[in-house]
Order: C-alpha cells, then structure tokens, then sequence
C-alpha cells in the first residue's frame, strides 16, 4: 500500500473533488479526511453595556442562614 497527500477544498454542498496523478495505477484507494475547523469570528465585547443596572446586596458576602440549606427544618 502506498499513500499519497493531496490538497482539496470542500465545496458549498460539502463535497471534495480529487484528481489522482496520472501515474497511480489501482483501482481502489482509502480516503482519510483531516480538516481543519474554521474559527468563528465573534463580536468584540462592548464593556458597560449595563453600567449602574445591576446591583450586589450589602449581606452578598455574609453566610446563609442553617434554615437555607436544612430546608426550614432547624
């Protein structure tokens, strides 16, 4: 068996076309299919979109009370 490596493009409806060197002489092949995935290109993020929108309670840091996490049942 020998291997060879062949560059292609994948077309719109997903599909490759190869053309083998004319000095291949077999009448069956394997094809191995490597790709590589193309980046999404996103949006920079816009910072203070929501600026003054949110807001943290003074007790945000302080410990729930044993009602929170017994479910009531102290």
């Amino acid at each position: 068996m020998q291997a060879i490596e062949l560059s292609a493009e994948i077309d719109h409806n997903q599909q490759i076309h190869l053309q083998l060197p004319k000095s291949i002489n077999a009448h069956k092949a394997k094809v191995i299919v490597m790709y590589e995935e193309t980046e999404h290109h996103l949006k920079p993020l816009t910072l203070g979109l929501f600026k003054g929108k949110i807001q943290v309670s003074d007790d945000f840091n302080e410990a729930f009370p044993d009602s929170f996490w017994l479910e009531g049942q102290v």
